[in-house]
């Protein structure tokens, strides 16, 4: 009896396992003209995770193009508009009437091949990054090599450098323009000297321009797109059909990068 009772504890707890890891990563399916692949959600991105299973479960992405192509680079859809697109029609500008704010869990999720992210407008008009109700973009991208992802690196630092710097002159404005009225250059430069001093202080205790272990190894043998890294939330990953991907990606396109003959999911549901 006291053995029925153990295996049976033993069961209800790996079912109860199975069903939390579920409902932390589920897994979609996306049929396609081009075949079927599937993308495993993450749990450390839980508003764009629970937004998209809305989506999927309401069947929001059935009938839904793949709008934009770019080779080498990623596949994007996800605008409601599509649907009922004429061939002509330009594409993009549909959504969802809400956002969702960033998530990027950096460098953790990266861009490397098969990244399933989500598509936003650009920082000059959403300095917060947040991100479209709807639409998303897998990563194809392409491979690089050392030489190649240290320029990246070096192109990097120089922009966090000049972000670090533009939030500490921010902060030191009103010093800044007390100097200028008094046309005092040497305290100017002085202050100047002392802010970059600061940046390399905090740069050194956080390289965060440096690619890690793993985004090197994936960039240089898999692919990706690096120079995306840390700008869009990524929050999930193709785990099933690659081959799909690649195809995609190959397809004639046309003006606004559209697929000259419509690539279209046929259907997006939970597999699990």
């Amino acid at each position: 009896m006291m053995k029925k009772l153990f295996l049976l504890m033993i069961t209800c707890t790996l079912i109860f396992s199975s069903c939390e890891k579920n409902n932390m990563e589920p897994e979609i399916k996306f049929e396609t003209t081009e075949g079927t692949f599937v993308v495993k959600l993450y749990p450390e991105t839980p508003k764009h995770r629970d937004n998209f299973v809305k989506l999927v479960d309401a069947g929001f992405y059935n009938g839904v193009l793949f709008h934009r192509v770019i080779a080498d680079f990623m596949i994007q859809a996800g605008d409601p508009d599509s649907k009922t697109a004429t061939k002509t029609q330009a594409l993009g500008s549909g959504d969802v009437p809400y956002t969702i704010p960033a998530e990027i869990v950096y460098p953790k999720y990266y861009h490397k091949k098969g990244a399933l992210a989500a598509a936003r407008q650009g920082d000059q008009v959403n300095p917060e990054r947040v991100s479209s109700g709807a639409q998303f973009y897998v990563v194809q991208g392409h491979t690089f090599t050392d030489q190649q992802l240290d320029s990246l690196e070096a192109n990097n630092r120089k922009k966090l450098e000049a972000k670090l710097f533009a939030q500490l002159s921010e902060e030191k404005k009103d010093e800044v323009k007390k100097y200028r009225l008094e046309r005092n250059q040497a305290k100017l430069d002085e202050l100047r000297d002392s802010m970059i001093k600061v940046v390399q202080e905090k740069i050194k205790q956080n390289p965060a321009y440096k690619f890690t272990a793993s985004q090197r190894e994936d960039y240089k043998t898999n692919g990706g797109t690096p120079h995306l890294d840390g700008e869009y939330t990524v929050f999930g990953e193709v785990i099933k059909g690659f081959d799909v991907i690649n195809r995609i990606s190959k397809t004639e396109t046309g003006k606004f990068d559209r697929p000259t003959n419509n690539i279209r999911i046929i259907s997006a549901e939970r597999v699990n």
